[in-house]
């Protein structure tokens, strides 16, 4: 099966407490948003890209760009240092 990894991966909040979960691929990073509860403009973007990215229509860094952006936007997205 293709993932269409991409890089750096994105750190991100699980729902276990202190786990990080580092997100590397379309295939992921879709399966990370679908759990996620606040569905605001980025996560509604990052969503239609991973699905065109899969579809072989869009390159996997731009998942990644779209992805960050709404981890961001979730509160999810876990800073370098900190």
């Amino acid at each position: 099966m293709v993932t269409y990894w991409f890089s750096p991966p994105v750190p991100v909040k699980t729902e276990g407490p202190g786990l990080t979960h580092h997100v590397n691929n379309a295939v992921a990073a879709a399966n990370e948003l679908l759990k996620w509860t606040n569905r605001g403009p980025h996560w509604n973007l990052a969503v239609r890209v991973c699905v065109t990215v899969i579809a072989d229509e869009m390159e996997p860094e731009e998942a990644r760009k779209a992805f960050l952006a709404a981890a961001e936007e979730e509160g999810k997205l876990i800073r370098a240092g900190g």
